[in-house]
């Protein structure tokens, strides 16, 4: 398995001289035992424990105090109290003794120089009322699908990275590079499917692994629904998220169901929990604050598109595609850059945003807002003439500034627009491979306008 970037987090966390323990939250089949793993390379002793095995779950449900603990796993697992100092304990699938969470506190508080990383998938959506968050003492970091740049390196393809990380890259390695994502966008994200891909380059052979994938997360809402109807909706709405992905959603008969808003709007915000599917709530201002309004519909975004390409049936459109903006109305582009803009984001509170303006005779809507020096840059994703972006001009009307991204299939170019209100804006256009390297561009662009 390839090194992946949360690694540099990793790095951070364990040179923090007030280091605390790390839980990473995540999907399920996202990567984070195989991190984890990874990065146990640089200790002296690790002790993984897995709380759904009964050996590892036992100690933790049978102690008196936390050096009573210790002496039982360092035990149980043949390593060296004495060295503790050089070790690492990993606490995987935690949610499965909740009290384990709390016990994390006291790592924090009376032995700090142990390493704890604990990971969890379904901790907000199965933890008791009763079992508290030990609030300051635990730090959270989010870990996401596998991005673009991930996977260059692990294909092997060092010299198309390299250029993907050149600002501005050079012209000669445009057609590489976006044959490259238009392989990447087929695929998706998910570490068994890019995995799979890279070792066989087949991929008619990922449509079994995406169909397990998929069956797995129906299969996992038995541990975290409620009641055995609650275990139907949940399916209802994962199966319908995939073809309703990329879309603005109404609650009420969501996924083409009889359902009330109240049922599917609990489902809905269940999966979302287990960072299955991310509801984006639009903006309507053009300055900071970010201030989602919780009114408006939602925009719906699932934890993958490979899986959304895989459930809808156009993985064969995407393949002889020159323009991604041309497949699935451009849905899939436009989710495909929500996924790439979260991936690198390991904050726990991490979101997307998208603007709006709705009146009665008709709606503005851009793609995607992001924080840049103060300012809400707005992000298109679309080809086509810069005269056609209707929606970003008024927002650049209202916006304080004149900086506006759009990406698409053709080169990094800076063009001076227009708005039909005379108001002069610049637009940086980027193919939509650098969606990773976005805040690198936006530095270099304000360079390139102020000189």
């Amino acid at each position: 398995m390839f090194n992946r970037l949360i690694n540099k987090e990793l790095e951070i966390w364990l040179q923090k001289p007030d280091r605390k323990p790390l839980v990473i939250r995540g999907a399920r089949q996202v990567g984070k035992t195989t991190v984890i793993n990874q990065f146990s390379k640089r200790f002296e002793q690790y002790i993984y424990l897995n709380l759904e095995i009964k050996e590892d779950k036992q100690p933790f449900l049978n102690y008196s105090t936390l050096e009573q603990l210790l002496q039982t796993i360092f035990f149980l697992k043949n390593q060296l109290l004495s060295k503790k100092e050089n070790t690492l304990i990993f606490i995987d699938e935690i949610q499965e003794v909740p009290e384990a969470l709390n016990i994390l506190r006291y790592f924090y508080e009376q032995e700090p120089t142990i390493k704890v990383i604990a990971a969890g998938s379904m901790l907000e959506s199965i933890f008791d009322k009763k079992i508290h968050f030990p609030v300051g003492r635990i730090e959270y970091k989010v870990l996401r699908p596998v991005s673009f740049p991930e996977f260059l390196e692990a294909s092997g393809e060092t010299a198309a990275l390299e250029q993907l990380r050149k600002i501005p890259f050079q012209q000669f390695a445009h057609d590489k590079l976006l044959k490259l994502y238009h392989q990447y966008a087929i695929i998706g994200g998910m570490p068994e499917v890019v995995n799979n891909y890279v070792k066989h380059k087949d991929f008619t052979a990922l449509n079994s692994i995406f169909d397990s994938l998929i069956s797995s997360y129906l299969d996992d809402v038995e541990k975290y629904a409620k009641n055995d109807t609650q275990i139907l909706h949940l399916r209802h709405v994962i199966r319908s998220s995939f073809s309703e992905a990329g879309k603005r959603i109404k609650f009420a008969g969501f996924g083409n169901s009889s359902y009330r808003s109240r049922e599917m709007g609990e489902c809905l915000r269940t999966l979302e929990k287990v960072l299955l599917i991310h509801l984006v709530y639009p903006n309507t201002s053009t300055t900071l604050p970010f201030l989602p309004d919780l009114k408006k519909s939602p925009r719906l975004q699932i934890l993958d598109t490979g899986m959304l390409n895989h459930f809808v049936g156009i993985q064969k459109e995407i393949l002889g595609s020159d323009d991604l903006s041309k497949i699935y109305q451009g849905t899939m582009i436009e989710h495909l850059t929500g996924q790439e803009l979260l991936a690198n984001q390991y904050n726990a509170l991490s979101e997307l945003f998208f603007w709006v303006k709705e009146k009665k005779e008709s709606t503005a809507e851009v793609d995607f807002l992001i924080s840049f020096e103060g300012k809400i840059i707005p992000i298109e994703t679309k080809s086509g003439k810069t005269g056609t972006l209707k929606s970003l001009h008024l927002f650049m009307d209202a916006a304080p500034h004149n900086m506006a991204v759009r990406f698409y299939a053709g080169d990094v170019n800076i063009t001076e627009v227009k708005t039909p209100q005379n108001k002069t804006f610049f637009l940086l256009s980027l193919p939509y491979y650098l969606v990773s390297q976005i805040n690198e561009y936006l530095i270099w662009f304000e360079e390139q306008i102020l000189e």
